[in-house]
């Protein structure tokens, strides 16, 4: 997406920002490496935030309409808040590096883990992850499509799992690159920081209706916002109930701004008969325009 974005002003603007907050070259880190230092999650989320935000700014300054709805999976929670005008960018930047350092800080290195667990039904997983968490934590926290959920806890308990989920039928088990266990409540002390952060930000009601991932519902007073920010982070990503949400409320369009297409690809297993587009190019971002009208 930098590569095909790269000469947009706008995109080199936003991410001027972000570094100038953090005081690093986010876009050298992009465009340069090393991979090593962009994937650190410190860095990584900063840099998607940015990514998302820059290209929500790019589609409005080309005409793209104010949507009905926006909601982000996980961190995109941020950026959708932000694009949303209920917080600033330098505060969402400072926010998201926070949470970055609280979230790694809450369980020592290699204590956490991830897997997707593909082809078992949401019942089927929650039922897995009681049998194999043992005197540990183990919870399904990402409900992406039917059919794919993620699960995380205590490295040694997802592992368990995905041992039982293929002696169950499951498609596939697959660890995840990370070594946070995010959404579960191994992350109740990186709430806990998150809170008192929160706690000193200005957040105003939002422009655009934010369907939140912890509660597949809208808030517009801060302080339900910052509740609903709080309880991400130990709390399963809704994602499948939040897309059905506005589906349900009439959304024909959905348009994934951000570093790929990951939710586009989701979007349509969940509701198929809804055009996902990813605005990952200039190619992209017209066709969008052009089935909204502009």
């Amino acid at each position: 997406m930098m590569d095909a974005y790269g000469d947009q002003p706008i995109m080199r603007a936003t991410f001027a920002e972000a570094s100038e907050v953090l005081r690093r070259d986010l876009w050298r880190m992009v465009s340069e490496g090393p991979a090593e230092e962009l994937n650190l999650t410190v860095n990584t989320q900063p840099v998607m935030l940015a990514a998302g935000v820059a290209c929500y700014r790019l589609w409005r300054d080309m005409g793209g309409k104010q949507p009905e709805f926006m909601a982000g999976h996980s961190l995109g929670e941020y950026t959708a808040l932000t694009c949303a005008g209920a917080l600033d960018f330098a505060d969402a930047v400072r926010l998201v590096r926070l949470r970055a350092e609280a979230m790694q800080s809450a369980v020592p290195e290699g204590q956490g883990g991830m897997a997707a667990i593909l082809g078992m039904d949401d019942e089927a997983v929650r039922t897995l992850c009681a049998e194999a968490a043992g005197d540990e934590v183990l919870a399904a926290v990402n409900y992406n499509s039917p059919g794919q959920v993620v699960i995380a806890g205590h490295r040694s308990a997802v592992e368990r799992a995905m041992t039982l989920a293929k002696e169950r039928g499951a498609k596939r088990a697959l660890p995840l690159p990370v070594s946070v266990p995010s959404h579960c409540i191994l992350m109740q002390p990186a709430a806990d920081q998150l809170k008192l952060a929160l706690a000193s930000i200005t957040i105003r009601p939002p422009a655009v209706r934010v369907i939140h991932n912890a509660d597949v519902a809208e808030h517009g007073e801060a302080e339900a916002i910052r509740d609903a920010l709080v309880r991400q982070l130990y709390q399963p990503v809704r994602w499948v109930e939040t897309i059905r949400f506005m589906r349900a409320a009439g959304v024909d369009l959905f348009a994934e701004c951000g570093p790929g297409k990951v939710l586009t690809g989701l979007n349509k297993r969940i509701v198929g008969e809804v055009p996902a587009l990813g605005l990952t190019d200039a190619t992209s971002m017209v066709q969008a325009l052009q089935q909204t009208g502009n």
